[in-house]
């Protein structure tokens, strides 16, 4: 476990002393905002895209539900610049689940799939766009298939962010008093349904339901984390501010806990993390007058 004063000592070092800190156990950057970051997260998988396809191979992706700052690039690059999808296959990474493991209503703002219909794929021409065969939705029924699909190939990339404890996709910390895993189980966790922790749940309702814990989502099915980090690079970001800030500084500096996953990116050879300059700020940081230890 995370010890509090050691988390003191990482929350307190100034943001723009993180990327170049000595300390730091994997890649980081840091970008102004949410714009600067979409055309960013665009740009990098369309630039490996076109790298691809004019080298004859396909590309495969591990693929998430947001942040919702690069959809717009993404489709105006596509078809800006004539980028075919034709031969881009998409894993999509995870989705959310009633209290029955059954997908949502697909009006429901936690369906995933409905949000990338419309916002990564809608509004792209047909000739462009990924098929229909290449896209591969995280869904209970389709566990089998889409392991199956993920082992024909080696993929290229994952492309993701992290929750408020570091979890990647929805590979969150497990909190069960009476089944604890070690670092060793978390990196090889593979696709699964599973319940969602509380504060999982709780950090959700409050950035979408005014903190309305009833309206949110209790399951989700996800790719494991041998899933995510099987890919040749891994690239995560956020823009989200507040609720990730603690999360990162874990990830930038601690070992591999199961405590928070995203520590796991310290494993992978090729994995770098990216944050808006709000993200990677933290209260702690810019109170030096507080004395907490």
């Amino acid at each position: 476990m995370v010890e509090a004063k050691q988390l003191y000592e990482w929350c307190r070092i100034p943001a723009n002393e993180l990327v170049d800190h000595p300390l730091l156990k994997v890649p980081f950057r840091i970008v102004q905002d949410s714009a600067a970051m979409g055309r960013l997260m665009a740009q990098e998988l369309i630039d490996l895209i076109e790298s691809n396809n004019q080298n004859g191979l396909p590309t495969r992706a591990i693929i998430p539900c947001g942040p919702a700052c690069w959809y717009a690039p993404w489709v105006e690059m596509v078809k800006s610049r004539r980028v075919s999808l034709r031969n881009l296959t998409v894993f999509h990474m995870d989705e959310c689940l009633d209290w029955q493991g059954r997908l949502l209503p697909r009006n429901h703002p936690y369906n995933f799939r409905t949000c990338m219909e419309a916002d990564f794929y809608g509004g792209i021409p047909d000739e462009l766009n990924v098929p229909e065969a290449r896209r591969f939705w995280a869904e209970p029924d389709a566990i089998p298939r889409v392991l199956e699909a993920l082992a024909e190939a080696p993929i290229d990339v994952t492309v993701g962010g992290w929750g408020q404890d570091g979890h990647i996709a929805y590979n969150q910390a497990r909190r069960h008093p009476l089944s604890q895993i070690t670092t060793e189980d978390l990196e090889n966790s593979t696709m699964r349904v599973q319940e969602n922790n509380i504060d999982t749940i709780l950090a959700l309702a409050n950035r979408t339901f005014g903190s309305a814990y009833q309206f949110v989502p209790p399951m989700s099915v996800t790719l494991g984390v041998k899933e995510c980090l099987s890919a040749r690079r891994v690239r995560v970001y956020s823009d989200t501010g507040a609720w990730k800030q603690t999360a990162l500084r874990v990830a930038l500096f601690s070992d591999c806990t199961p405590e928070y996953p995203l520590t796991l990116l310290q494993k992978h050879p090729d994995a770098l993390i990216t944050a808006t300059t709000a993200t990677a700020r933290h209260p702690v940081s810019e109170h030096p007058e507080w004395d907490l230890f």
